[in-house]
C-alpha cells in the first residue's frame, strides 16, 4: 500500500478518536466545580467494599482490568529487555572490579537496607488500608536491595539477586493476577469482580480481592524491576565484546 493511500486510514481513525475524545469532554463537570460524581461514586463502592484505600478499590476493583493491562505492559517491558539485552555469540562476561566505597556510605546502606525492604513490604501489604500499593511498594522493595549495589558492591548484590528466580516470580506474579479473575467467574459474575467475603472495614482481611490482587502486583513489579536492573547492570559492568570493550 502506498504513502498516500495509507494516509487515508490514518486520518479516519485520527478523526473518530478525536470525535470520541470531544464528545466524553462535552459530558464532564464544569472544571472548578463542586460536582464530583466519579469521585462520589468511587468513595461510596470503596466503603461498600470494605476497602479503606479508594485509590486501592478503583485500581484492583472497580476497573481491575485496566490495572491486569498496566501490569502487563510491565511484564512485556521485562520480557523485552531480557531478550534485546541477552548474551550474545560475540559478547562474554568478565568480573566486574570492584570500587572502593567510602565507610559511611557502606554503613549507611547497610542499616537502609533492611528498613528500606520492611517499608516496601508493608506498602504492599496494607495497600488496601492506607496510600501505597503493590506498584509503589514493589518499586521500594526492587530499590532496597540494590543497596548493596550502592554501598558495597556489585558481587554482594549478585548474592542476594539470583536471576532466574526473580524472572520465575515475575511470571508468578502476573500468572497469579490473571487466575485471581477467575474466581469472579467461578462465583457466576464478571472477570475480576470482587467476588470474595469483603470482611471487616479498615482491617489487613478486608477489601476481598483487592489485597490479593494488590500482593500479586507486588510480586510482579518487584520482581520485574529486579530483573531490568540485572540485565541493564549486566551489560553496563559484565558484558563485553570481540575486541574487549564493553557493550
Amino acid at each position: 500500500m502506498r504513502g498516500p493511500i495509507r494516509r487515508w486510514p490514518l486520518a479516519a481513525g485520527l478523526a473518530a478518536t478525536a470525535a470520541l475524545l470531544v464528545a466524553a469532554c462535552l459530558r464532564l463537570p464544569h472544571f472548578g466545580g463542586d460536582r464530583h460524581p466519579y469521585g462520589d461514586r468511587a468513595v461510596r463502592t470503596a466503603l461498600l467494599q470494605r476497602t479503606a484505600n479508594t485509590v486501592s478499590s478503583v485500581n484492583f476493583d472497580q476497573r481491575a482490568l485496566d490495572t491486569l493491562g498496566e501490569e502487563s505492559i510491565l511484564f512485556a517491558a521485562v520480557l523485552g529487555t531480557v531478550v534485546l539485552l541477552r548474551q550474545t555469540r560475540d559478547e562474554h562476561r568478565v568480573a566486574p572490579q570492584p570500587a572502593p566505597v567510602p565507610p559511611p556510605l557502606r554503613r549507611y546502606g547497610t542499616l537502609a537496607l533492611p528498613v528500606a525492604l520492611l517499608i516496601g513490604l508493608y506498602v504492599i501489604a496494607h495497600g488496601q488500608l492506607s496510600p501505597g500499593g503493590g506498584f509503589q511498594g514493589g518499586v521500594v522493595v526492587a530499590t532496597a536491595l540494590h543497596l548493596l549495589y550502592v554501598a558495597v558492591d556489585y558481587r554482594a548484590l549478585e548474592r542476594i539477586r539470583p536471576v532466574g528466580p526473580y524472572e520465575l516470580a515475575d511470571g508468578v506474579g502476573e500468572a497469579a493476577y490473571v487466575l485471581l479473575g477467575a474466581a469472579g467467574l467461578l462465583a457466576g459474575s464478571a472477570y475480576l469482580a470482587n467476588t470474595l467475603p469483603h470482611g471487616t472495614f479498615n482491617t489487613m482481611a478486608s477489601g476481598g480481592t483487592v489485597p490479593l490482587l494488590n500482593a500479586a502486583v507486588g510480586m510482579e513489579v518487584a520482581s520485574g524491576v529486579v530483573v531490568l536492573l540485572a540485565h541493564f547492570l549486566g551489560q553496563a559492568l559484565e558484558i563485553v565484546g570481540e575486541e574487549g570493550e564493553r557493550t
